[in-house]
């Protein structure tokens, strides 16, 4: 069951640099990073939590996951405010 859930998070990892390479602006950029690599790390974390061996271990890794998930909203947007002071605007369809 763990391997399902470490697949699934390189998935999604995979999927977040696929998306920092291809799209075209920060702010898209940054919003495919912040999603994939929230998911890609929850679901490594819930295989962790399987393979731990105790609820202490298995409530830490929930919790560093939680903390990651806040601080990487925050920081995305901190660096989507930044990149719009400096004049950045966000990419429209042509």
């Amino acid at each position: 069951m763990a391997t399902l859930f470490f697949a699934a998070a390189l998935y999604f990892f995979l999927a977040g640099t696929l998306g920092m390479l291809r799209f075209p602006d920060v702010f898209c950029r940054l919003h495919a990073l912040t999603k994939a690599d929230n998911l890609g790390l929850g679901f490594t974390v819930l295989g962790l939590m399987i393979l731990s061996d105790s609820w202490q271990s298995a409530a830490r890794l929930l919790l560093t996951w939680l903390l990651v998930m806040l601080s990487g909203a925050t920081v995305a947007h901190l660096v989507s405010r930044k990149a719009l002071r400096d004049g950045i605007t966000p990419w429209r369809k042509p």
